[in-house]
């Protein structure tokens, strides 16, 4: 598992698979959150604008990512 930061919260979903590089585009994240193949927290999610926030977890393709809220220095 990784770690990924996020500078704001919430993001959404499918622009995390999107920009982590876990697919090529913004469709094809629509498209495998659609169709029930990425798992949040352990339960397979659908809903491709789903709110993530810290602490989070999300698997897809055999690859999981945590996803962790960017500190202030």
């Amino acid at each position: 598992m990784r770690e990924v930061e996020i500078n704001r919260e919430p993001v959404e979903l499918y622009k995390i698979l999107k920009f982590e590089g876990m697919v090529p585009s913004g469709g094809e994240a629509k498209l495998v959150i659609a169709n029930g193949m990425v798992k949040l927290n352990g339960k397979v999610e659908t809903q491709k604008r789903k709110k993530i926030m810290s602490g989070d977890m999300i698997e897809f393709n055999n690859e999981a990512i945590l996803i962790i809220k960017k500190t202030e220095n």
